[in-house]
């Protein structure tokens, strides 16, 4: 009997087996289905008992052999005339070393904006396919408007990782919906969760270097608040470093994939002074003078061919000679600024080049570096600015406030960008900036790849149309790996992007990738071999698009073939070509999501109609832990009435320090004890600091205290503010203007400390209050205007 009953079970088993091995062997036929839907086989054998049974463990997965590992590089607001690699005048040593081992791509382009760059780099398909066709603060509800990465387009991140890569992130990822940023999640478009096992860095479009509002993984962190000298910047090439060499250390056979995107070179342009005294004097020829002199460099570097003109200067955009004095000496500081950012920038990701190299890992290490996410930036407008977020508010910055804050641009005192003179010659030899994605100034960038085992033609020069899709499919090749049909149980869109390895060793092979459209803020163009038609329909800096109807919008073209730098308009002599071209982009706009078409200003569209947990509420409650609140999550006090009322403990010895406060240096408010008197303080915008301050001293226990605002109405009115101890009124102060669209990018909403910079230099974050907090109440009024989130009256403003 049991002989009878040992034979079913090996029996049994054995089916099981065979079964399982079949399936197995199936499923493994079809790699590019990610992960394997099945397990691995088991190879051993199962008895009746351990003694009569052999042990087989699943293998640990891995990439083909010789897969090379992949350093990914992203800077931010860099024009194709701004590297020294390029023949820009501003120093990138480890570009030019890299350039040198390797080959430099002088015509490759990107989207005109951050986010949407970002998502075609790391999904290798069109931004509006991977539903991005906007940066993350300006969702709309349409297909490629949602700002969230649909799982049809997974992530080369999450592709390597599931082939048995190890990836990590480091820097700007700019790919949350703002509604998804705050401790309340979800947490699926964050790194961690579109393919990086680690993430060191920041979410937003911006950060300030010094005090960045910083995450690991999906934790908030302070670095700053207990080391001196902190900076950004190096703060993550030492993690990254650190990083690879644990990752090295413990798995050498295992290729490693990390995505190094700094905040450099985009505003604010921060950086240690003794960066910036690199270029002090180089600048004070002005922008026009820059773009004469790198034009001759790009020449005589061979990085734009020997017919390439120089585009015209625009007439929106004043000469450097117009200028007073005053502006040339504010204005040349800035670019000295800006230079050193983007050098210092350029010597961390050294020091990561270096620690691989330490490591015995870079010969086989592609190195992909991306000198820009889109044209240099002119957001700082015509007259530059030492506070973006005026920028963002629709303030005017002035003269003499520049000035005033000469002596410290680069530190953390100034939130500074450049004129937009500076943006356009950083573009040369092209036309027009960021956010502009007809031309090629807005969507041209200097880009290196190097591979020491696999490029051959070390120095060589690349002509080849390309694209930011390209990259995902170059480094699945590089890799040996299939693009996949299914990912995580999701069928994948295919990729438009073309791998870019055929260019390794064919210096002049035919460009493979022979059409891209391109589009931002209604301004769009469509390049179909060699040939370019590009439709401006609104200029950044003006709040007004160029035409009533944006379908109104004047059509040029361009034989890139001829005319490398868009210089020479060919509309008049080829209409039908022209007209070909203009119905080809709406098929590929159809086809990409694209539509419908929106040049309204930025302004106008921030947050409007976007899902938020704020919207609709008068009322809330918060409780001691609560920081780190995004902008848009936390209550919005403009255009509005408010009151914020905190319950504390004070005990006998009496309390001090913050109790609430959103934003900071460059605009913010705080309610908090100082001196054991309440103190209410408004800074506007950092050009005014209204405080208001208790005329009796804060008692020991419970205790409620409570600021007042009684807004004039209006946008951005002023208004009468109170203040309340135990319901009884201690202080009165007129504030007379507020911020009407938002306090800051990348500043924060938090109860009983303050994690950014302090809304008024009487005090030093963290500022921790010393008594205990039970809740803070906040009560909203009527908005002037009907309208949700932290911008609720852009448009209002824009116009």
């Amino acid at each position: 009997m049991k002989r009878n009953i040992g034979a079913t079970i090996t029996l049994s088993i054995t089916i099981a087996m065979a079964l399982s091995i079949f399936f197995a062997r199936s499923f493994a036929q079809d790699t590019a289905v990610l992960p394997s839907p099945t397990d691995q086989p088991f190879k051993g054998k199962i008895g009746l008992t351990y003694k009569d049974s052999t042990p087989s463990f699943p293998a640990i997965k891995l990439p083909p052999k010789g897969a090379p590992n992949v350093l990914l590089i992203l800077l931010d607001d860099v024009g194709f005339g701004n590297t020294s690699t390029f023949g820009g005048p501003i120093q990138t040593p480890t570009l030019d070393r890299l350039a040198k081992s390797g080959l430099r791509y002088n015509n490759f382009h990107v989207t005109a904006l951050c986010s949407p760059t970002r998502a075609a780099l790391l999904t290798g398909r069109n931004h509006h396919a991977a539903g991005t066709g906007m940066v993350m603060e300006i969702a709309a509800g349409y297909p490629g408007y949602f700002d969230m990465m649909p799982k049809s387009t997974a992530t080369i991140a999450e592709i390597l990782r599931l082939n048995g890569y190890s990836t990590a992130a480091f820097g700007k990822w700019h790919q949350v919906p703002m509604w998804e940023s705050s401790v309340a999640g979800p947490f699926d478009h964050w790194a961690t969760g579109l393919g990086f096992e680690y993430f060191y860095g920041f979410l937003g479009g911006m950060t300030q270097q010094y005090t960045p509002n910083l995450y690991e993984g999906t934790a908030p962190i302070e670095p700053y608040f207990n080391k001196k000298n902190y900076y950004l910047t190096t703060d993550m090439a030492d993690k990254a470093i650190t990083w690879i060499r644990a990752q090295h250390s413990v798995a050498p056979q295992k290729p490693f994939f990390v995505y190094f995107a700094p905040g450099a070179a985009h505003a604010p342009h921060q950086v240690p002074k003794e960066w910036v005294e690199k270029y002090k004097g180089r600048f004070d020829g002005g922008w026009n003078l820059y773009r004469e002199e790198t034009f001759a460099r790009q020449k005589k570097l061979g990085v734009i061919p020997s017919d390439a003109k120089l585009t015209e200067w625009p007439k929106v955009v004043p000469t450097w000679d117009s200028l007073s004095p005053d502006r040339k000496r504010l204005y040349a500081r800035e670019m000295e600024v800006f230079a050193g950012f983007l050098t210092e920038a350029d010597y961390e990701v050294g020091r990561i080049v270096d620690a691989i190299g330490q490591v015995g890992a870079l010969d086989n290490t592609i190195v992909i570096y991306i000198a820009g996410d889109n044209g240099a930036s002119p957001e700082g407008g015509l007259e530059g600015t030492v506070n973006e977020d005026e920028f963002l508010n629709g303030i005017p910055d002035s003269l003499k406030q520049g000035l005033s804050k000469i002596d410290e641009l680069g530190g953390p005192k100034a939130f500074n960008n450049y004129p937009v003179g500076w943006a356009w010659a950083s573009n040369t030899p092209f036309k027009w900036t960021k956010q502009v994605a007809s031309h090629l100034g807005g969507i041209t960038d200097g880009m290196v790849i190097s591979w020491p085992n696999r490029i051959k033609d070390k120095g060589g020069i690349r002509p080849q149309f390309s694209h930011v899709v390209d990259i995902a499919p170059t480094i699945l090749e590089a890799a040996a790996l299939p693009q996949p049909s299914m990912v995580n149980g999701v069928a994948q869109k295919p990729y438009n992007g073309v791998s870019m390895v055929y260019t390794f060793d064919q210096p002049n092979a035919p460009t493979r990738h022979r059409t891209q459209y391109f589009e931002m803020e209604g301004n769009r163009a469509i390049y179909d071999e060699g040939w370019m038609a590009s439709c401006l329909a609104r200029i950044p800096w003006q709040a007004k698009p160029l035409y009533p109807d944006t379908l109104d919008c004047k059509w040029e073209l361009y034989n890139l073939d001829k005319d490398y730098s868009q210089a020479v308009d060919l509309a008049p002599d080829y209409p039908g070509k022209l007209n070909g071209l203009k119905n080809m982009f709406f098929a590929q706009a159809a086809l990409n999501n694209v539509l419908p078409l929106d040049d309204r200003p930025l302004g106008v569209r921030l947050f409007a109609g976007q899902p938020s947990y704020t919207a609709g509420r008068t009322k809330f409650t918060f409780y001691p832990g609560t920081v780190r609140l995004p902008e848009d999550s936390a209550p919005s006090i403009m255009n509005r009435s408010f009151s914020v009322r905190a319950s504390v403990v004070i005990p006998s010895g009496g309390a001090e320090r913050m109790l609430v406060t959103e934003g900071g240096r460059f605009g913010g408010y705080g309610l908090f004890v100082q001196g054991r008197k309440l103190m209410y303080v408004y800074n506007f915008a950092d050009s005014a600091r209204y405080v208001i301050t208790s005329n009796e001293t804060v008692p020991a226990g419970k205790v409620s205290l409570e600021f007042q605002f009684a807004s004039d109405g209006g946008i951005g009115a002023g208004g009468v503010g109170k203040l309340f101890i135990n319901g009884k009124p201690v202080g009165e102060g007129r504030i007379e203007r507020t911020e009407s669209i938002m306090f800051s990018d990348d500043e924060t909403f938090d109860v009983g400390l303050d994690t950014g910079t302090p809304v008024t230099e009487t005090y030093q974050v963290p500022f921790a209050f010393t008594g205990e907090i039970e809740k803070v109440d906040i009560e909203l009024g009527p908005q002037a205007k009907p309208g949700q989130g932290a911008i609720a009256h852009a448009a209002e403003v824009a116009q």
